[in-house]
């Protein structure tokens, strides 16, 4: 269990935030589920009435709570001791602007890490994991005890990091979305899309349930999937790979591309259903879908670009890179 108290026995031997008045930390937290369900339900015992009706443990959702609360309780204490701190919602991080000398700390599951570092330019990310007994924490490997640690180092410049290569797709109006897991290219529904594949001197009209472009840090997870279920992409490799497959490297300077439920047709062709995509090998896709098509990152659908009849995008490795502190 976490003791709140445990950072006012702490000292800081030096003030390591006095080097530039530009450096500051960055803590991201979220809302717990029980923090939603009362937004919902007004109250407490509101939300625990529909939770234990539906045969839930609430129980539960109050450990959750209590861990997070706890953990965040813990670093707010000593980020006080540090100097310049902001505590940012993730609801707003699509209108934060971070500052390049920022360090940002992730307290949360680890999909937060990847929304985070999508708006981020390099700035490094920690990744705190508020309960190791109920979150795997692949991307979460500190606690919040570890702080005193690690954060002085890293803002010394003396702790390891891990860069992460990130997915950019850029529509021919110049609009932009960055992926550090994968990009989803198709329709809002559960239609079809419509679209032109053009990639490594080959072109092809297809209709299938859309695209997946995945990152070596998405790798083993969408993309697994893909790559475990599509018979179109399992048949290019032998059975030990189709059945090991383990994703790649997170720094490593490639995208893999991969059709979704392509459907042959007199009009739609599936032969180009999986790739590579390099810095000088990008994917491009032309949509042919009068609405409903759309481009979003992450998993994340509200943050999306509208990919309708005119729209042109070119999927290719993003410039700029994720910073993992590790």
């Amino acid at each position: 269990m976490f003791r709140p108290n445990f950072w006012s026995l702490l000292s800081v031997n030096d003030n390591i935030m006095s080097n530039s008045v530009e450096k500051k930390v960055i803590l991201v937290v979220r809302k717990t589920r029980l923090d939603e369900l009362i937004s919902r339900f007004l109250t407490l015992s509101q939300a625990r009435f529909y939770v234990e009706s539906l045969g839930h443990d609430f129980s539960d959702y109050e450990q959750e709570h209590k861990y997070y609360r706890i953990a965040k309780s813990c670093i707010v204490e000593y980020l006080h001791s540090l100097g310049r701190f902001q505590i940012l919602e993730r609801e707003y991080l699509t209108n934060f602007v971070f500052g390049p000398e920022d360090l940002v700390i992730a307290l949360g599951q680890d999909g937060m890490v990847a929304n985070i570092m999508k708006y981020l330019h390099g700035q490094p990310l920690l990744g705190i994991n508020p309960d190791a007994g109920r979150f795997d924490g692949v991307l979460l490997p500190f606690k919040p005890l570890d702080l005193p640690k690690i954060i002085p180092e890293v803002l010394r410049g003396q702790r390891k990091t891990r860069k992460v290569t990130m997915a950019l797709a850029e529509l021919n109006d110049g609009q932009q979305l960055y992926a550090v897991n994968d990009l989803f290219i198709g329709p809002k529904n559960h239609g079809s899309a419509r679209y032109a594949l053009h990639f490594d001197g080959y072109s092809e009209n297809q209709s299938s349930s859309g695209i997946i472009v995945s990152t070596g840090l998405g790798s083993t997870g969408w993309m697994k999937s893909i790559m475990t279920g599509a018979f179109g992409i399992a048949t290019s490799l032998d059975d030990a790979n189709r059945s090991q497959y383990k994703g790649f490297a997170w720094n490593r300077r490639e995208l893999l591309f991969a059709v979704r439920e392509p459907f042959p047709s007199i009009a739609s062709k599936t032969e180009l259903l999986f790739g590579e995509i390099t810095p000088d090998k990008p994917l491009e896709v032309v949509s042919h879908m009068p609405q409903n098509g759309v481009i979003f990152s992450d998993g994340i659908e509200t943050d999306n670009l509208e990919f309708n009849i005119g729209s042109i995008a070119k999927i290719g490795v993003a410039a700029r890179e994720g910073c993992l502190v590790v």
